[in-house]
This record gives C-alpha cells, structure tokens and sequence, in this order.
C-alpha cells in the first residue's frame, strides 16, 4: 500500500477506485469517465495514461494524461503532484481541459517549461438541463446521421473544427483520427444534422456519454444560414435525443466570448453549473 503522498500510472486492477472518484463528479468527469468505462485503465485501450495521486495511502484524484491532459477531482496539492508529473514526462498532449480551477492552477505551474500556449480559454461555462426545451420547439428534421452519410458529415466536422480550434483537424496525419473520431460517433447513433439539398444547415454530436450524464459537442451551423435560430431548435432536438436515449443529464461548456451562444443555450433550457478551462497547444 501507498503510505505517502505520491503519484503513479494506474493500472487495470484500480479500475473500481479510479471509478469511485470520477463518479463524484458524474456531470464534470462525463468525458475521462466515458472512456473509462469504454476501454478501462489499460493505456493502449485507453489512449493515454491514467495517473492517480495518493494521499495517506488512498488514493484521492486522478489525471488523464492522453491526447488531452484533464485533472479529476484534483485540489491544489494533487494539481502540483501532476505538474511534477507531467514536466517529467514531457508535453505529449494537444491541451489541457478540465474544471477552471484546477486547470488554471495546472498550467500556471506547467506554463514556464511548456508555454507558451497557442490560445487559453479561461472560463468556458458548463451548462446542463435535465428537461426537454420548455420554450422552444425542436427541429423535426435533425436526424441521426447513417452510417453511409460519413461523406456528407465529415465537411461539417472540420469546418466546425477549424473555426472553433483554430486549426484544420486534418493537419499531421491528414486528418485519419479525427475521420476515425467522427466514424465512431455516427457508428454508435450520437451524431446529428438537419440536411437540406444534400448540405449540411445544422449539425451536433453528443461526445461523452454516460448511463449518469452526456456532453454535447461540436455544434455548428453552416455560415449562409446561421440567424435563422437553427441553433436553437436543432439543439432542443438533440437533447430530446440524448434525455430519451443517452442519459438524464445533458452538458455542454461554451466560450464565455460567445455571448450568442450561451443565450441560444439558455432559451433551449440549459443552465450555468460551473466552468472549465481549455488550454490549446
């Protein structure tokens, strides 16, 4: 048993307690616990390491160190034990997200060995509803995307990507995990648009999911025929999906910046929880 306060790479047989902590936080942690839940603690399955900080023998918090480096539950003495960790083992991620506050605490730590940072999005509301929209009425036409429609989706996925990132998810390997990311979701049913003459006008996906909360991702509407409220009524159409299908909770986190985009939300229901932080390298 661990007696001090340390870190180290959890391993399959710590699945149940690297679970009891994510499980604190079902809304916050929907995205490491979703993978989680899919691959386990096995890193090649999982796509990254799972670190887990221990205090007193127990362990208390974790990280996933992976495409994206995301604290879990983690207070201030955790955050450092992974800072430490992660200069060690040197920047192998695309960014660093999680809740704001440990977030912020992990990359004013990290900052002077990785920085500095492509773009730093420092308060990014989370919001959540667990009702359909009250106020306004769904899109009849957002449907799930078929299996055979990944030609017609994909433009869509990297236009939303590259607007919202700021750079083209087709960079470096020619965009082969990215199409394989968005294969995944349209193969298991959380991939949506409203198509009109063959062009995608709305479209969403709901990313993370749990049987306890889901996150919606990737929204986005096609440039000539945004101001029209597709936002809205697509969105209220997504989350009848995810509260009939997915789970009971619906999540998403939007730029703080984008003024337009958390009033959509809040018509289509979704309330103002917390805030995560994203840094992009």
């Amino acid at each position: 048993m661990l007696t001090q306060t340390t870190t180290r790479v959890l391993e399959p047989s710590d699945l149940d307690a690297a679970l009891a902590i994510l499980d604190r936080e079902p809304v916050e942690n929907a995205f490491v616990t979703s993978r989680v839940q899919v691959a386990g603690l096995d890193p090649w399955r999982l796509g990254g390491e799972m670190w887990g900080y221990y205090a007193g023998g127990e362990l208390r918090s974790l990280c996933y160190a992976g495409a994206n480096l995301v604290p879990v539950c983690a207070g201030p003495d955790a955050v450092r034990a992974f800072a430490d960790r992660a200069r060690r083992t040197g920047r192998r991620c695309s960014s660093i997200v999680g809740p704001s506050e440990a977030t912020g605490l992990l990359w004013r730590l990290l900052e002077p060995s990785w920085g500095p940072a492509r773009d730093v999005r420092s308060h990014q509301p989370l919001m959540v509803t667990e009702q359909p929209s009250a106020a306004v009425r769904p899109d009849p036409l957002v449907r799930r995307i078929r299996k055979d429609e990944m030609d017609l989706i994909m433009p869509a996925c990297v236009a939303m990507f590259t607007e919202e990132v700021g750079v083209s998810p087709l960079a470096g390997d020619g965009g082969l995990l990215y199409q394989a990311r968005v294969a995944e979701l349209v193969g298991s049913g959380r991939s949506f648009a409203r198509v009109e003459n063959g062009k995608v006008v709305f479209k969403a996906e709901i990313g993370a999911a749990t049987a306890s909360a889901c996150q919606i991702q990737g929204v986005w509407v096609a440039p000539e025929f945004r101001g029209r409220g597709h936002s809205e009524t697509g969105m209220a159409a997504v989350v009848d999906f995810a509260l009939r299908d997915v789970a009971p909770v619906v999540s998403l986190y939007v730029n703080d910046f984008n003024a337009a985009a958390r009033a959509a939300y809040r018509r289509v229901g979704f309330r103002e929880v917390g805030a995560f932080m994203s840094v992009l390298f």
